[in-house]
């Protein structure tokens, strides 16, 4: 089989070829690698390769196999982690000079869970500084869009997106405090899944905002993602805000039937604020909608008012805890940190108790109007962002990308939100929809973007 056939590979498909033992996971890592080695110069996602233990970890999950070992869909399958997942003897520097020289001793959750579960790890991917803060970092060259180098892939999750996109690994884990996975998946025309608040043990991965982070999969298709939070999700100890409640089967979810599915649409919100949203953005968006419509989905318009402070508040809310959390570094090494993100954290020693408990309490006024929307619909359908990727070229770093919007409010109410390629822009860049449901109701925010995936085929498109 081509390599350019193997990299291509979802991971479903790729999985049935590795326990029939017709693909070795040998032959399968060494094709990533010499992907990664052959257009990774132009894109800069990778920060770390892992060339040598990948191999190790595939001749391991080959002799396994062999063996009559195999352990399931994630078995031999290649896969890279933004850099702020601790990973025992690899460095992790969440791409900055303050842990330049960081290396952990033990193993993030989630990253023990995959590797139980076979995958075998090319390496760590870029990412803004700290999870906010960037292009540029203090550390390493910003990763590019593969759709057009030119272009941001997106933050923070930058590195995972890209590689993602550009068939340099099968599935990647990202971090979500105010979109920063489905942002990137937006930009870089992927699937970005933020599961419930909780879902996920984010113990062993480096903070932004305790009550905003969310830890999730990024991949190419709706299943690769079903996939990789099986393998992830469930109850730990290590982290206190982990959900006891049970694991169902996101791989039954998977099914091309969305009759009879309430989904509500935020259309007031869209169009709030002066920022009008591109034209070829939001047609995509409503092609999207009219596609699930076509299919059984009953569309109808519903409104969160509260919505619209929605930004704001996370804001305040994450420049507070992450302050909180980088106060004793930001004393003593302020030169280590890049100039972005130590204005951004520095913005957080301005806010006062009063202005965190006000945010908390717009958030709570947010979760509650968005719980009574959702006793009326199954799912609330947003926008992936409001324009395509910016360029490098006139980008503000010190702002936010006008275009990203419609991301806090699944942050701040804890909520599953996917995001799914919907289309292009006349200038060939991406664009997303997102779709949020209920509390631990995965498989009904996976079920709507798989059917919709499956009626679109966006997934047929790769970036030249």
């Amino acid at each position: 089989m081509a390599d350019k056939e193997l990299y291509y590979l979802t991971i479903p498909e790729a999985a049935l070829l590795l326990e029939s033992k017709q693909l070795s996971p040998v032959e399968l890592t060494q094709a990533f690698l010499d992907r990664i080695e052959a257009v990774d110069g132009g894109l800069n996602s990778y920060v770390t390769v892992l060339a040598d233990s990948a191999i190790e970890e595939a001749r391991a999950a080959e002799s396994a196999i062999a063996a009559g070992e195999y352990r399931g869909p994630l078995h031999g399958i290649p896969i890279a982690l933004k850099d702020l997942y601790d990973t025992a003897g690899v460095r992790t520097t969440a791409q900055s000079k303050v842990l330049e020289h960081r290396v952990p001793s033990q193993d993030a959750t989630v990253v023990a869970r995959l590797k139980a579960a076979g995958t075998v790890l090319l390496g760590k991917l870029a990412m803004h500084e700290f999870a906010l803060g960037g292009p540029p970092t203090s550390l390493f060259e910003p990763a590019r869009n593969p759709w057009n180098t030119d272009h941001i892939p997106g933050g923070s999750s930058s590195g995972s997106g890209a590689a993602v996109a550009a068939g340099l690994c099968m599935g990647s884990l990202g971090s979500d405090t105010g979109g920063s996975i489905r942002g990137p998946a937006s930009a870089c025309g992927i699937v970005g899944l933020k599961p419930t608040y909780g879902r996920v043990s984010r113990a062993g991965v480096l903070p932004l905002s305790w009550s905003l982070d969310h830890v999730g999969p990024m991949t190419w298709t709706v299943e690769d993602s079903a996939y990789m939070l099986q393998a992830i999700a469930g109850h730990d100890p290590a982290d206190p805000t982990c959900r006891s409640t049970p694991v169902p089967d996101y791989a039954a979810s998977l099914v091309e039937d969305v009759r009879g599915l309430r989904i509500g649409v935020l259309r007031s919100y869209i169009n709030h604020g002066d920022e009008p949203m591109d034209p070829d953005t939001l047609a995509a968006f409503d092609a999207a909608l009219d596609a699930l419509a076509a299919m059984g989905a009953e569309i109808e318009e519903i409104e969160i008012p509260s919505a619209v402070y929605g930004d704001a508040a996370n804001s305040v809310i994450m420049l507070s805890e992450a302050f909180a959390y980088h106060r004793a570094n930001l004393q003593s090494q302020p030169e280590n940190y890049g100039e972005i993100v130590r204005a951004r954290f520095s913005t957080g020693a301005l806010v006062t108790s009063s202005d965190y408990v006000q945010a908390q309490r717009v958030r709570s006024r947010i979760r509650r109007e968005t719980a009574a929307a959702l006793q009326r619909v199954d799912l609330v359908a947003l926008p992936g962002s409001r324009s395509p990727a910016p360029s490098f070229e006139g980008f503000e770093p010190l702002g936010r990308w006008k275009g990203e919007g419609f991301m806090s409010l699944a942050n701040e109410t804890g909520l599953p939100t996917i995001c799914a390629p919907c289309g292009f822009t006349s200038t060939g860049l991406p664009a997303g929809l997102q779709l949020m449901g209920r509390p631990d109701d995965e498989p009904t925010v996976l079920r709507a973007a798989y059917a919709y995936q499956q009626r679109a085929k966006w997934y047929a498109r790769r970036p030249e």
